[in-house]
This record gives C-alpha cells, structure tokens and sequence, in this order.
C-alpha cells in the first residue's frame, strides 16, 4: 500500500480517537463556567479525580441559584480540584496571589474566576471581590485555614482564619463545611495532584452563623472541619 494512504488511514484514526475523548470530556462536564474550553478541562478535571483520585460521585449540597459559601479544610494541592469535581455549580475560590499568578496557570483561574488574596498586603481587597460575587449570587470557596496546613500536632494545632464568617454574617447566606481525606500526599502541592490518591469528601448540613457570635461561629466551623484523619 502506498505510504501515503498509511498516512491518511493514520490521520483519520487520530482524528476519531480525538473525537471520541472530547465526547467522553463534554458528557463529564456538569458545569457551565462560560467558556467552551474551560467546560472540558471541568470534565476532564472530573474524570481526573474519579478515576485517578478515586473520588466518588457525590455532590456538595449547594442550593440550586443563590449565593452560598464552600469552607473546607486544606491539605493539600489536590483539595481545590476535589471541591469542582463535587459541586453542580462554579465555584468562585479565594487563592493566595502567588499560586494565583503560578506560571502556566493564571489564565485558567482567571476564567473560573478566583479571586486572588493579598495575604501581606491588601487582604481586605480580596473580601469586597467575595462580596460582590456573593451579590451576584454565586457560590464562593474558602480555605479557611488560609494555607495548607498539615500535620495537625501540639506543636502546629488547626487553626482558621474568620474571613468566611465575616461574609456569612454580613450576607446572611448559608456556610457549607466540607471535610477532604484520603489525598495521597498531605501538605504537598502539585505533587498531591500527581500522586495517587483515595480522596473522600466529607458533606455536613449548612451552618447558619446568623444566631451566633463570630467567636462562636468560629468554634462550630473549626469543629467541623477538624476531622481528617
């Protein structure tokens, strides 16, 4: 047979095996983030955690339309991806500036519209821009702790920051604590992506911070979230 026509019998099979991934992609993708290409990588992130990260198909129970607040404990690089893979809306995530400008990145946090935090500068800048998507009514996602913050010891014991709270409070809409485990490689970034992992995500019902002091608030979501094991 001619070389030539081995090439295009080639070409033709790459060709369908690229159509069928895309097809296997845009079934995955469950999220409308605006952005044709940025609804394949949400599926492909999907079966990326299911299949590799042996993630189960649960959902975070966000409210269908209307603002809400995802607060979940930070363990590791793979946390963020395990909250989209769980949730049937965009989350709008608070990230410190410096993994939000990390090279080769930015242009995807800017289309899921994360919101990059000052944490020694202007941090205050960060909460107005989680204020007016609360106004728009989406739904944002808040590390609590601020960083990555593993082991938990005597010496290093759980802490979270109250900037949740604040917006809860101030918006009176609902925080949804979410408990992640089993990531593979605890207190590591990218490589906890890459390494092989049992994730299970944890749902507790919303909490209502509108009855409560701040102090008190702060008690009862710090509770919720310290429970990885």
């Amino acid at each position: 047979m001619d070389f030539t026509y081995l090439l295009i019998i080639l070409f033709v099979f790459v060709l369908l095996i690229i159509k069928k991934l895309f097809s296997i992609i845009d079934k995955a993708n469950i999220v409308d983030w605006e952005h044709g290409w940025a609804n394949r990588v949400d599926g492909l992130l999907r079966i990326f955690c299911y299949r590799f990260h042996g993630l189960e198909k649960k959902y975070i129970s966000l409210p269908e339309s209307g603002p809400a607040i995802v607060v979940a404990n930070h363990v590791s690089g793979l946390d963020p991806l395990l909250l989209i893979a769980a949730s049937k809306r965009p989350l709008r995530f608070l990230i410190a500036r410096e993994e939000y400008e990390r090279f080769g990145l930015l242009w995807l946090f800017k289309a899921a519209g994360c919101i990059p935090v000052d944490r020694a500068s202007n941090p205050e800048k960060a909460l107005r821009q989680a204020l007016l998507a609360i106004d728009r009514g989406e739904v944002v996602a808040i590390f609590p702790q601020g960083k990555i913050q593993w082991p938990i010891t005597e010496t290093s014991p759980f802490r979270i920051k109250g900037g949740a709270i604040r917006l809860a409070q101030r918006k009176k809409v609902p925080l949804i604590p979410v408990v992640v485990d089993g990531v593979g490689l605890k207190g590591a970034t990218m490589l906890a992506v890459l390494k092989r992992s049992n994730a299970v995500l944890s749902f507790d019902e919303a909490l209502s911070c509108e009855s409560m002091s701040y102090d008190e608030c702060l008690e009862v979501l710090a509770q919720k979230l310290n429970k990885v094991s």
